[in-house]
């Protein structure tokens, strides 16, 4: 990703190898001119000249190498020979691309290789390979994604407004649940999708990342929130079925779920510890309140972790009085009576939501 945001359209870099590109000429340039690099430089000529487009595209009438400093920012050398070591494994067939791979692989450079009779331009960093598509294809392939995510993000925020009545009525069940972290988490994903998508559009992509930063909002957050609410606790024994879990080990399990297994709610629920099975998806749950008590103004995270320390759920948090409240190490009266009526108003907007909804 570091390699590929050094050739994004609108850098200089880029426009200089879309000018290789249009004049039907090939180049091979390497990003880094340490001693490393120029060890395996014959030949050319010494140049220290600040980078241009046009320099560089009048130089790649050349044969050989250009040599760019790590930024791209001056031209080192040009028309020299690399000569990497032949026994670097390397599975391209052309010598501008064998060349690129080897020193790429041997050296912790980026090279990149423009192929005159394909037309193309190709990103080699260690053993990786990508070969640069053109920007109205990644704008198509972003929009796409879009499109899916908000799919996805209407069911999301609909799973969600549904979790918050269920644990006012306290009613929540695993599958209530898995229904907010599945399409939360293709949220995510289809997010890092988009996220490489507008690494190689630079610039041209800002009203697609604009799209993508509004889409995805506080998702993450939630999402963390709805984990830690529902994993089971390392001190829990009451369900003899469960599998005591950790939040950062449950968020992490259940973002190595592979796309099938994400479909799959019993998996879902497995990475919670919270489900054996299909038939474990009815099992009911309470929820410890971190979620809906982050929502309310001006009550700490240190504040909130007190309350659900002292009334364990969030059924029990509701129930409290406000003599209860203001025994929690922090919370006064006034922090009391903000957190009852908070929470109050919480319960009767989600209801009413529910409701109009339906």
């Amino acid at each position: 990703m570091e390699a590929l945001t050094l050739v994004t359209p609108g850098l200089p870099l880029r426009e200089g190898l879309d000018r290789v590109l249009q004049a039907k000429r090939g180049a091979l340039v390497v990003l880094g001119d340490d001693p490393r690099v120029i060890s395996i430089c014959t030949g050319g000529f010494l140049l220290d000249a600040e980078f241009t487009p046009q320099r560089l595209s009048e130089l790649a009438k050349m044969d050989g190498a250009i040599i760019l400093a790590r930024d791209a920012s001056r031209i080192a050398r040009a028309n020299v020979h690399l000569v990497p070591k032949s026994t670097i494994p390397t599975q391209e067939t052309g010598t501008r691309h064998r060349t690129a791979e080897r020193v790429a692989r041997s050296l912790d450079v980026p090279v990149v290789a423009v192929s005159e009779s394909m037309s193309t331009i190709a990103v080699y960093r260690h053993d990786l390979k990508h070969t640069l598509p053109a920007t109205s294809w990644l704008v198509e392939r972003a929009s796409q994604a879009l499109s899916t995510l908000q799919r996805f993000k209407n069911r999301y925020d609909l799973a969600l407004l549904t979790l918050s009545t269920l644990e006012v009525e306290d009613t929540v069940s695993v599958r209530d649940v898995v229904s907010v972290l599945q399409p939360g988490e293709m949220i995510l994903r289809i997010a890092e999708e988009v996220e490489g998508y507008l690494v190689e559009l630079g610039g041209d992509g800002r009203l697609i990342r604009l799209q993508l930063e509004e889409m995805t909002a506080g998702v993450a957050e939630a999402l963390k929130f709805v984990v830690r609410d529902y994993v089971v606790d390392p001190r829990d024994s009451t369900n003899k079925n469960a599998k005591a879990s950790t939040v950062e080990t449950a968020c992490l399990a259940l973002h190595a779920l592979t796309p099938d297994e994400l479909l799959d709610p019993s998996a879902i629920g497995n990475a919670l510890g919270v489900s054996s099975g299909t038939d474990s998806l009815d099992y009911g749950l309470e929820s410890r309140g971190y979620r809906l008590l982050h929502r309310l103004p001006r009550v700490s995270d240190v504040i909130i972790d007190r309350i659900v320390d002292r009334f364990a759920t969030l059924s029990g948090i509701m129930h409290a009085s406000l003599g209860d409240l203001e025994r929690v190490e922090g919370v006064g009266g006034a922090k009391a009576r903000a957190v009852k009526d908070g929470l109050a108003r919480t319960a009767e907007a989600s209801i009413l939501a529910r409701y109009e909804e339906r």
